[in-house]
């Protein structure tokens, strides 16, 4: 025990061991097997019952369900890299559910240091509030976005071949895009500008962008043509429908599939609608590692090693800005993200 805490100590840079125990902030040590093996008075206060009963109990004792919290741990103990879950659900002794962020960090020799805060408020249970850090990047990358922009409109005035002139223009509308995104995270929490919209359009716009990417994968078009205009935010369903692209992208895909369907009586968010635009993005990439699946969608949970782990988080927050879902599958040689939104009047 006292090695443990020692690297404890070590991680904390050299804290002392009664500093933590009395830190407001609740933590604790999870060995190699993901056992308690040490807890502040904090985390006990969090977790009820004292401190004797969790010493070295599972760290799936306080999972309900698959909430994702062992994954993450393993995760983070496999890759040796912190990895956060945000709005979190974990059971407490009184057998009852508890909403928090966590912070799982590696320690110098074996195990984990794990970190409970309050969860993050102005953000229903499943849809991840929008960070501090992340308000912070948007407001960062506008100045670089206005520069790329006026870069592009000098470019598009001094080239002769259309075909560069139209890369030019597309450069300048997606600074355009991405600024407005940035505005709207700089908002936090500004609605969504609905309006009638044709998918096919949004879709075709990301299949240019994806071609002119490096390494791009080849794009195939299955499109059901008798659709319904849906009613939706074009740019926000453009960004999510590019990062599931991108995703896929990155995951090493040599095809990319957009498919539209419309289905019929589908549960979206405990709602049943009776009209429901699927929109799928196939691809033959390398698949979800199986140690993310449970948390795939949380902020900050990638499977690369330099991913930010946000595209999904924010492509199934606009999902539910929407009234729709985010779901995904996979079987041999395909990945399936599936953006699931009503067509039909709320019941």
């Amino acid at each position: 025990m006292s090695t443990n805490r020692t690297n404890l100590a070590q991680t904390t840079a050299g804290v002392p061991d009664e500093i933590l125990a009395q830190c407001v902030t609740a933590m604790g040590q999870l060995d190699a097997g993901l056992h308690f093996i040490w807890l502040n008075p904090a985390l006990a206060e969090w977790l009820g019952a004292g401190m004797l009963p969790w010493l070295g109990s599972s760290l799936a004792a306080i999972e309900p369900g698959t909430s994702g919290i062992v994954a993450a741990a393993q995760r983070a103990l496999d890759e040796q890299q912190v990895v956060l879950l945000r709005q979190v659900a974990l059971r407490s002794a009184a057998d009852r559910d508890l909403i928090a962020d966590i912070a799982f960090t590696p320690l110098s020799g074996q195990g984990l240091l794990i970190e409970l805060h309050p969860a993050t408020g102005g953000a229903e249970r499943g849809s991840p509030a929008l960070s501090e850090s992340l308000r912070g990047f948007a407001h960062e990358v506008k100045n670089p976005l206005a520069g790329v922009r006026g870069a592009a409109q000098l470019l598009g005035r001094r080239v002769d071949s259309a075909e560069l002139r139209e890369l030019a223009d597309l450069i300048i509308s997606e600074s355009d895009r991405l600024t407005a995104l940035a505005d709207r995270l700089l908002r936090a929490g500004g609605k969504p500008r609905l309006a009638r919209l044709n998918v096919h359009e949004v879709l075709e716009r990301v299949a240019l962008l994806v071609a002119a990417e490096a390494n791009a994968p080849t794009v195939r078009r299955d499109y059901d043509p008798s659709l319904p205009p849906a009613v939706g935010d074009g740019d926000r369903l453009q960004q999510l429908l590019l990062n599931l692209a991108r995703n896929a992208v990155e995951a090493g895909a040599s095809t990319l599939t957009l498919r539209t369907r419309v289905a019929f009586g589908v549960r979206l968010n405990e709602r049943l609608r009776r009209l429901v635009l699927r929109v799928d993005v196939i691809d033959d990439g390398r698949g979800i590692p199986p140690g993310i699946a449970a948390s795939l969608y949380q902020p900050l949970v990638s499977g690369r090693p330099n991913g930010t782990g946000l595209g999904l988080a924010l492509a199934r927050e606009i999902a539910h800005e929407h009234g729709g879902e985010l779901r995904h599958g996979c079987r041999a040689g395909a990945t399936t993200f599936s953006l699931l939104l009503p067509l039909d009047p709320s019941p």
